[in-house]
C-alpha cells in the first residue's frame, strides 16, 4: 500500500481530480473538503499490484493546523493548482514549505499537477508550470478532472517514481541502512536536490 497526498489551495478541484480517478466521475459542485477525504485505489503500474490510499486535503487556511499528520509516512505527494487562477499557482511556495517541514521521508516524490485545462481562461501557462517544477525537482502534468485529460496518467507516473525509488517502500532496504541517507541528506539540502543517489 502507498500512501499518497493531494495538496493546494482552496477549489483547485483536488476531490475532482481524486474522484475522476478512483470512480471515473466527475462532479461539478463538490461541497469543500473539511479537514481530510480518503480513498483507496487499486491498480497495477509496471506489473506491480499497488493499492494507493490517497489523502485529499483540506485547501482552506482553516484546515491548515489539520494538514501536518497527513504528511506522515507519504510516498508520494500531488501539489494541485489551477490554471485559471494565477493566486492557486503563487500558492504552491508555501505548500513546498509545509512539505519540507512535515514529510517524514526526505525521498518523498512530488508531482506537480496544473488542473482544469479544459476551461479557456488560462492565467498560468504550461511554461510556467514546468519551470516551476524543474526549479523544485517535481514531477509536473496538466490535467482536466472533467475531461479525464491527464488524470490517470498522473497518478500512474507517481506510482512508478515511488516504485523506481525503494526506500520509500521497501522494508528490506531501510534495515540495510537506507535511513541513514535520510538524515544526512537532511544536513546537507544544497548538495543533493530532490533525489538522492542510494550509493
Amino acid at each position: 500500500t502507498l500512501k499518497l497526498l493531494l495538496v493546494g489551495d482552496s477549489a483547485v478541484w483536488k476531490s475532482s481530480l481524486l474522484l475522476r480517478f478512483t470512480d471515473g466521475a466527475f462532479e461539478p459542485c463538490l461541497k469543500p473538503t473539511v479537514g481530510a477525504d480518503f480513498k483507496v485505489k487499486k491498480m497495477v503500474v509496471d506489473g506491480h499490484a499497488v493499492q494507493l490510499a490517497i489523502w485529499d486535503t483540506a485547501g482552506q487556511e482553516r484546515f491548515r493546523t489539520l494538514t501536518p499528520s497527513y504528511y506522515r509516512g507519504a510516498q508520494g505527494v500531488v501539489l494541485v493548482y489551477d490554471v485559471t487562477r494565477k493566486d492557486t499557482f503563487a500558492g504552491l511556495e508555501s505548500w513546498l514549505n509545509e512539505l519540507e517541514m512535515y514529510t517524514t521521508k526526505s525521498d518523498t516524490v512530488k508531482m506537480l499537477v496544473g488542473n482544469k485545462t479544459d476551461k479557456p481562461d488560462r492565467e498560468v501557462e504550461r511554461r510556467e508550470g514546468l519551470q516551476f517544477a524543474r526549479k523544485h525537482s517535481l514531477l509536473f502534468i496538466e490535467t482536466s478532472a472533467k475531461t479525464q485529460d491527464g488524470v490517470q496518467h498522473a497518478f500512474e507516473e507517481l506510482v512508478i517514481k515511488i516504485l523506481q525509488t525503494p526506500g520509500l517502500w521497501d522494508k528490506s532496504a531501510e534495515k540495510r541502512g537506507v535511513q541513514l541517507m535520510e538524515s544526512s541528506g537532511q544536513k546537507d539540502k544544497s548538495l543533493c536536490g530532490a533525489y538522492c543517489p542510494l550509493s
